[in-house]
């Protein structure tokens, strides 16, 4: 399936550079003309972060519309043009936009691609995190798990590593930059101390999580909660769980005393409500995790998603 999608993306390249009308284009001067400074980041919530460091030295847009899942987006001609046009290219990395590297080879151009999540090491999984039989990662995501970003203190090195690539490209800017990323380093840092304050208000045997994929590994890890499963046995939203890892994750409920299942928005509760009537839990269908909002929506930055996503789950679990 994928494969395939690969051959047609292939021919979207081309064709969307014969539609466009024009040819691979070297990153716009910078300097005095800031304004011609193009970035776009792969999701929502990067270009959020990105523009934080950026400030008013660029214009910092979004590949993936918010509210889509990244791992189920297809790109059309248009978002190659938005790549082929833009001088800095932000992903989050680890594999999740596996999509977006047959474009990036195939377009051309002096674009920089920041990896976000570079110099980040994967986490392991903690005792009893993984049931027997579950199933094996998707191609895909080989390379671990990719939700870094749900942990503020790994957030301090994508913010590290975006001031670093925007310097590279846009060295007049240094100062500014480097200004704007330690008042974000800041805000990540309080955001921090903020979300252990509220789980301290649940007890510890009750800081247990039931998710639809594995995507809170690392904020379990950072704020002290047990992962007891996933409904998708991964880090990916495309894999599909048996019956048979159904029935241990819901014998896995009962057996802990877990609470809650939380899912993120868009995805489909008819698995979770299925657990939830064999096993009473109550399902928290309306995290952001993978996108944030519009303006006038409930998490249109990335620190608001995460403020919000906080409150949902301790006052779910306290």
């Amino acid at each position: 399936m994928k494969k395939s999608f690969i051959i047609i993306n292939t021919f979207l390249v081309v064709f969307s550079l014969l539609l466009i009308g024009c040819q691979p284009t070297s990153p716009a001067p910078v300097g005095k003309e800031t304004a011609s400074l193009k970035v776009i980041a792969a999701e929502s919530f990067l270009a959020d972060v990105a523009q934080n460091v950026a400030g008013d030295r660029a214009k910092v847009d979004s590949l993936i519309p918010i509210g889509m899942d990244p791992h189920a987006f297809e790109p059309v001609p248009q978002d190659v043009a938005k790549i082929v046009n833009s001088s800095v290219v932000i992903i989050n990395g680890k594999g999740i936009e596996w999509w977006l590297n047959k474009i990036l080879t195939s377009s051309g151009g002096d674009h920089l691609v920041i990896t976000a999540c570079e110099g980040l090491a994967n986490r392991e999984p903690r005792e009893g995190e993984k049931a027997e039989g579950e199933a094996e990662e998707e191609p895909d995501h080989d390379e671990g798990d990719p939700h870094y970003w749900l942990d503020p203190i790994s957030m301090i090195h994508y913010v590290e590593n975006i001031r670093d690539g925007l310097i590279k490209v846009d060295p007049d800017g240094k100062d500014v930059y480097t200004k704007n990323a330690e008042i974000y380093i800041e805000k990540l840092k309080n955001l921090d101390a903020d979300i252990r304050k509220q789980v301290e208000t649940i007890p510890e045997d009750k800081r247990l999580i039931v998710t639809n994929h594995e995507s809170f590994g690392y904020f379990a890890d950072r704020y002290g909660f047990k992962i007891i499963g996933t409904i998708v046995p991964s880090v990916s939203t495309g894999a599909t769980p048996s019956a048979q890892q159904v029935a241990k994750l819901v014998d896995h409920i009962r057996s802990t005393g877990a609470s809650a299942i939380f899912l993120e928005t868009g995805t489909n509760p008819a698995l979770a409500e299925q657990i939830s009537k064999e096993t009473g839990v109550k399902v928290v269908t309306d995290l952001y995790t993978h996108s944030i909002t519009a303006a006038d929506g409930k998490a249109p930055t990335y620190i608001d998603m995460m403020k919000y996503n906080v409150k949902i789950i301790v006052d779910t679990l306290k």
